[in-house]
């Protein structure tokens, strides 16, 4: 079966290509040279591409991606916008000559990356001034931040004629089922959750994606190659978003922008870890089901949700189980999902605590793998005692975890400095961290009582 999706406004169909192959790989290749490979993980934003996609409301809208993260795959029947699309007609976008006049190119590398970034931004739906996220996954080597910065500060609004704009006005694309299979390998995108549990009773070696972001970067990095991939990016149960009286469900798939729309004013921890997670670039594609399953130690939403005291449910065709997420994660990047197992959806239950922050440290503050992640809860009383404590930790152990002999220990008791002197010895046994280039293990070691100090620093209104 051939993929068909539509390029700067051009029709293409492609009857075979290795489904290895990235959407950057595939527009280099084709002479589109605008986007570039910086980094290959996702970090730069130099391969940054639009892709008309639909929001929480079901309207289209054009969402910044990375390129070098996007298997060329997922492209089926999608709208896609490269840098080299963006001027019409023979002239300059407004954003393309906003960034020639405001001096915002130096050695020009990052230039595309930063346009595209800032073309989506243009025609954000509802903007009443620049949202300095819109570019904080797009790194200028040069340094150049300050020019660019004050070109999106000054982006005035698309005019009517906007073709780009009129477009908006149609429906986004609509996104089927897809079974590729040629010589050069398979790539299978089920709409349905049967469908898909049905693919992977089949195709027991099949890679699973959702958002590719960190599938993705092995390939490009570790030149890791797969024969057969199972994209569950559209399958329609995994995309679900329901709030009841007891449980917000969360579908796998739903990408993490997605969520933050959805979840805002809801979850306080959810809103303070996103802006910590990735850029936006990131967040378009990456899921909380793709982030949870990798089970690495350092993943920003796990210390999150274990204070949430979330579960997840795995689905298989003999049924569907929950399991807490503290129960979850088994070792160095195992868990307890069985073969023929997929994690459908993320449960956090309700009411939620009634204090709640998310901390991150890291070298820089957005767009970077956290060195230590901290996620706190507290239930209180009426008198402001603790009756439930939830002290979840990511980067300091083969698995996140919680320190449970400290929880413990805090019921009974208010917050107070004199609280966390009494823990600070089982949070120092709680974990046995180990260095790396992004922190040594005493830094870890002392990073897990320091940010349990700055938690209660902040809780008492020391801190915005």
């Amino acid at each position: 079966m051939a993929i068909r999706f539509t390029l700067n406004g051009e029709s293409i169909e492609l009857d075979d290509f290795d489904p290895n192959t990235t959407l950057l790989g595939f527009l280099r290749a084709r002479g589109l040279t605008g986007s570039k490979e910086g980094c290959a993980e996702g970090e730069c934003g130099a391969c940054a591409v639009a892709l008309v996609r639909r929001d929480s409301r079901g309207n289209a809208r054009y969402e910044p991606v990375n390129g070098c993260l996007m298997p060329l795959g997922s492209c089926a029947d999608q709208e896609i916008v490269s840098v080299e699309g963006i001027a019409q007609g023979g002239a300059l976008h407004p954003v393309q000559a906003a960034m020639i006049d405001g001096g915002g190119s130096q050695c020009g590398y990052c230039t595309p990356g930063f346009v595209v970034s800032l073309f989506a931004e243009y025609y954000r739906p509802g903007r009443a001034e620049y949202d300095p996220e819109a570019i904080a996954g797009n790194l200028c080597r040069c340094t150049g931040y300050r020019p660019i910065r004050e070109v999106a500060e000054r982006l005035g609004e698309p005019a009517e004629d906007d073709a780009f704009k009129k477009r908006l006005a149609l429906a986004p694309p609509a996104l089927s089922s897809l079974r590729h299979e040629s010589p050069t390998g398979r790539f299978l995108r089920p709409s349905t959750l049967s469908e898909a549990l049905t693919l992977l009773q089949g195709s027991s070696d099949a890679v699973i994606v959702a958002g590719g972001t960190d599938v993705v970067v092995e390939v490009n990095q570790r030149h890791r190659r797969h024969g057969s991939w199972l994209s569950l990016e559209e399958v329609s149960e995994l995309r679900s978003f329901e709030v009841t009286s007891s449980e917000i469900r969360i579908g796998a798939a739903l990408s993490l922008s997605e969520i933050e729309e959805r979840t805002e004013d809801k979850v306080p921890m959810l809103e303070q870890l996103f802006p910590l997670f990735s850029s936006r670039l990131i967040r378009n594609r990456a899921t909380l089901g793709g982030n949870l399953m990798t089970a690495s130690p350092i993943g920003d939403s796990p210390p999150a949700l274990l204070a949430l005291d979330a579960q997840v449910e795995l689905a298989s065709l003999s049924g569907v189980r929950r399991v807490a997420l503290a129960d979850f994660f088994t070792g160095y990047r195992t868990t307890v999902a069985k073969a023929g197992e997929l994690l459908s959806a993320v449960l956090i239950p309700l009411p939620l605590p009634d204090v709640q922050r998310f901390y991150k440290v890291s070298k820089r503050v957005v767009d970077d793998i956290s060195t230590v992640a901290a996620a706190y809860s507290l239930r209180l009383d009426s008198a402001g005692k603790i009756t439930a404590a939830r002290l979840a930790y990511g980067g300091v152990a083969a698995t996140p975890a919680r320190a449970r002999d400290a929880e413990a220990a805090m019921l009974g008791h208010s917050l107070d400095r004199e609280l966390v002197q009494r823990v600070t010895p089982l949070l120092a046994r709680a974990f046995s961290p180990i260095g790396d280039h992004r922190g040594s293990a005493a830094y870890r070691a002392t990073m897990v009582v320091r940010l349990l100090e700055k938690f209660c620093f902040d809780c008492q209104g020391n801190t915005p």
